[in-house]
């Protein structure tokens, strides 16, 4: 099996010069991810500086360091560890041919990801790469480039941002053939005057086409006119994905299956195309539309790619399902404890509403909203009502509009946080129950998850 990275391909890549032979079939710049044959870069940081953890790497198998200190470690040393692992993405992203997709939007990010992930797996196994987690930021995305191996054939990547000018340098290095933007809504909004701004913000992931590359547009988006306008200086060619009939890809025909998900029969161009989404939510009807039109977009096999949405299984943190133990039966727990916005959380209180049994509702305050914050506090009470929610557990103290609102209209509990959830939640549980856990990821909402999961309830 061929290296990841050999000392001297690290080396030529960074300027830098390398004090030891070695190879390693890894990249990680957490220490406590670290595993045998992995590249530690140490990174340096306003916190802590990541060649304080160096012993610690190599404890747990590492087979190189990149560095810019003295170490007795096999090492690359570099005069900044940060602008070299940046040109380690570059480096991994010149040496390979594979077809490369980058996502952004507000929503849909990850999901998007790891559902295009699964449907061009299933044609290129063990040649299809795509970032972890939601490494999307500006170490995350370097990170998963210097991850990805020459062979690869596919590649997809998140990019994120929460201030203008971030997508236009990340997508510099991923320099996508396929871009896709999933959506836009209210996200980070402290850092925006409005949702132009964002979807201007969000479109700087076209400057980073290829020639002859692909933009993927939400058709039903109020901002598809300004995301096709941003994309047409970059863009071969547009492709528009949504429920309207005028989209590229669209639905032709839907119907909600027995298990919760949608049997869709799409328009892919000329083509017509049935798959079934495993997961509930016209949000996902929507992510898999994307999906379709950028495994189109780069060649891949359609038929292919409808099966992997047909097994697709729920993400930690983004719809992931599990049944807990309450009293003297189970419930069933929706986590999407990772992230919060006014529209995921509307999409996902839909999802619960389908749910048979009793609805519980644990929210935990959505962040980055600016001055708007208590208003789209506010405005989640026809949601939860629409819902049919028996209780929500409110948590956190940005959401004190959102209980006046609820006053009168539905059954809830404010608390300021995921510890003192934890404490009143056992009580409002039954067994038969549908428990949507849905947060900001600061909230701590994961915590209340892995107990409900731990039979700590």
């Amino acid at each position: 099996m061929l290296p990841l990275w050999t000392s001297s391909d690290i080396a030529a890549a960074t300027n830098g010069t390398a004090l030891a032979d070695f190879a390693v079939s890894g990249v990680a710049f957490d220490s406590r991810e670290v595993g045998p044959g992995d590249l530690f870069v140490a990174l340096g940081g306003e916190a802590t500086d990541g060649h304080r953890f160096l012993d610690q790497a190599f404890a747990q198998g590492a087979a190189g360091a990149l560095v810019s200190k003295d170490t007795p470690h096999p090492a690359v040393r570099v005069a900044d560890t940060f602008a070299a692992l940046e040109d380690l993405a570059r480096a991994a992203r010149a040496r390979t041919d594979a077809r490369i997709i980058g996502v952004t939007g507000s929503v849909g990010k990850t999901s998007t990801k790891e559902a295009l992930f699964a449907a061009l797996d299933r044609g290129a196994p063990d040649r299809t790469h795509r970032s972890v987690k939601s490494y999307n930021n500006h170490t995350g995305v370097p990170l998963s480039l210097a991850r990805m191996p020459a062979a690869t054939r596919f590649g997809v990547f998140e990019m994120g941002m929460n201030h203008p000018g971030e997508l236009a340098h990340l997508t510099t290095l991923v320099r996508p053939h396929v871009a896709i933007v999933t959506a836009i809504a209210p996200a980070h909004t402290e850092f925006f005057p409005d949702e132009s701004a964002i979807a201007d913000a969000k479109s700087e992931i076209f400057r980073g086409l290829e020639p002859g590359g692909i933009a993927i547009v939400p058709y039903d988006s109020p901002h598809r006119d300004r995301l096709i306008a941003a994309a047409r200086p970059y863009a071969a060619r547009i492709v528009t994905f949504g429920t309207d009939k005028n989209a590229d890809v669209h639905p032709i025909e839907t119907m909600t299956v027995k298990t919760g998900g949608t049997f869709v029969t799409a328009r892919v161009g000329e083509r017509e195309l049935s798959f079934t989404v495993a997961q509930p939510g016209a949000h996902w009807v929507s992510n898999a539309l994307a999906v379709v039109a950028a495994v189109d977009a780069v060649g891949g096999d359609l038929g292919l790619a409808g099966l992997a949405l047909a097994d697709l299984g729920g993400l930690p943190g983004r719809g992931a399902r599990l049944l807990a133990r309450v009293r003297h039966g189970e419930a069933l727990v929706i986590d999407e404890s990772y992230n919060a916005n006014p529209a995921s959380m509307a999409a996902t209180l839909a999802v619960l509403s389908a749910e048979p049994g009793r609805h519980v509702a644990v929210l935990g305050e959505m962040r980055e909203l600016g001055e708007g914050s208590p208003a789209y506090h506010a405005a989640l009470a026809d949601p939860i009502v629409a819902a049919r929610v028996e209780t929500a557990l409110l948590v956190g103290e940005q959401m004190a509009p959102l209980a006046q609102a609820l006053e009168g209209k539905a059954k809830f509990v404010h608390v300021p946080t995921a510890a003192a959830a934890l404490e009143v939640l056992p009580d409002m549980l039954a067994p038969g129950d549908a428990v949507l856990v849905k947060g900001s990821n600061g909230v701590g909402l994961s915590r209340i998850v892995a107990a409900l999961a731990g039979g700590k309830m």
